[in-house]
């Protein structure tokens, strides 16, 4: 009997990446999806993706490797932080191990050229796929016809006639084929990554800045509130009562929570990345002011506060 073929799938879990999913197995090909997760971009959407529509996904970690990129990339940044050719490469690189390892026959995405004008052109597309070492091996269903042939395609393993030519940001073709695989449970366009989002680009690149060694809770903690420095103190004041919880259950040893004790209004967390494991008077002192500052009931009022050293 021969060997079915099978193919390994970048999946974002977006329509872009279901269709093109289905556009191999509608040839018979085993596709096993794989979704990258890191620091910047989490597995959630992928997941429930994966889920509504019947499919099976595997997650891998390459957070602390997209981080040394993050510090360092090659081809530089995008608008925001964010080193797109770099990380695309390293996600390439190592589905092309797990290609080998699991004895895939190729792997494919669901990329479409031209709809990212500054990582999605041709001569871009090509970069990354002769960086990662998959030369040949990489297919894109839903533009593989304006795209140089790859090797299965010529090994007679995927008919490039049953593949597509779609090209641009409109979303017309990819709704038309949403519609003929009867499609209904899918995620609507969105920036997924948050290194592209300029704020949190911003934060960021001002805590590498400061500090070589940073944590998982250092840059959940980017995520959250109103951000102010003070030397190498964070101050992060929460902006409502979601923001307020997640800034308690982020605060690890040395951490100091400050709130007010009668007033209702923002928890915020101070965090030390001087040599001291916690922050000094004069900072609590700044973190009060700022809490103060941003509860309208408490402004111009004499306020007790507590502190919760963790």
């Amino acid at each position: 009997m021969a060997k079915k073929t099978k193919a390994l799938f970048l999946f974002s879990g977006g329509l872009d990446s279901l269709l093109g999913a289905k556009l191999l197995e509608q040839q018979g090909i085993k596709v096993d999806l794989v979704f990258f997760e890191s620091y910047f971009f989490k597995a959630d959407q992928a997941r429930r993706s994966a889920r509504a529509n019947g499919l099976k996904l595997k997650i891998v970690d390459l957070s602390e490797e997209q981080l040394s990129i993050v510090r360092s990339p090659r081809h530089g940044y995008g608008k925001g932080f964010n080193p797109c050719i770099d990380c695309h490469a390293l996600m390439l690189q190592r589905a092309r191990e797990i290609m080998d390892e699991g004895d895939y026959d190729f792997v494919a995405t669901g990329e479409v050229l031209g709809q990212r004008p500054m990582s999605q052109t041709k001569d871009r597309l090509k970069l990354v796929e002769k960086e990662s070492g998959l030369q040949g091996f990489l297919l894109r269903p839903l533009s593989a016809k304006m795209m140089q042939i790859t090797i299965p395609e010529k090994q007679g393993l995927v008919d490039r006639q049953k593949l597509e030519d779609i090209s641009g940001r409109s979303r017309k073709r990819q709704l038309a084929l949403a519609r003929k695989f009867k499609l209904t449970d899918y995620p609507t366009p969105a920036g997924g990554c948050l290194l592209t989002d300029l704020e949190f680009s911003k934060r960021l690149k001002g805590l590498l800045e400061k500090r070589k060694q940073i944590s998982e809770s250092d840059i959940e903690l980017l995520k959250v509130g109103r951000h102010y420095w003070e030397g190498k103190h964070k101050i992060v004041v929460g902006r409502d009562e979601a923001e307020n919880k997640r800034l308690a259950r982020l605060a690890v040893s040395g951490d100091v929570l400050v709130m007010m004790k009668k007033v209702a209004g923002p928890t915020t967390l101070v965090r030390s990345y001087g040599s001291g494991r916690s922050a000094p008077a004069r900072i609590i002192e700044k973190a009060r002011e700022l809490t103060q500052q941003h509860a309208s009931r408490a402004r111009g009022k004499e306020v007790e506060f507590r502190e919760k050293r963790i």
